[in-house]
């Protein structure tokens, strides 16, 4: 079945290392919810940005790679039949009533890495 990267833009990540369960409950609902259907596969909720590094050919310098107002504060993966349907449950996370928004992309490759 195909699979959806769902990236989540917020103005930043609800899970800070000092978040409670309080804070996070509307997402841990919501991620529940998709699981509890089968269609989510993988989810990484991110800290937020002011715990972020950047790598670029210059060097290494604290905070987001990009300046800006809405960052990614996560992303889920979906299995779906179509993105018509990937659409449909992407538009249920948190983020779409909070100000934020989703970003559906297919997934064309990849999956989990073995080492060595």
């Amino acid at each position: 079945m195909p699979q959806y990267a769902v990236l989540i833009w917020a103005a930043d990540s609800a899970h800070a290392p000092e978040a409670t369960s309080d804070d996070l409950a509307e997402s841990d609902e919501h991620a529940a919810r998709l699981r509890e259907t089968g269609t989510m596969t993988a989810a990484y909720a991110f800290t937020p940005r002011e715990h972020a590094v950047s790598i670029r050919a210059e060097g290494v310098t604290p905070g987001p790679f990009v300046d800006a107002e809405q960052a990614i504060a996560g992303l889920f993966v979906l299995e779906a039949p179509d993105l018509d349907t990937a659409l449909e449950l992407a538009a249920s996370t948190p983020a779409v009533r909070s100000g934020g928004g989703v970003e559906v992309r297919p997934i064309h490759s990849g999956g989990p890495v073995e080492a060595g």
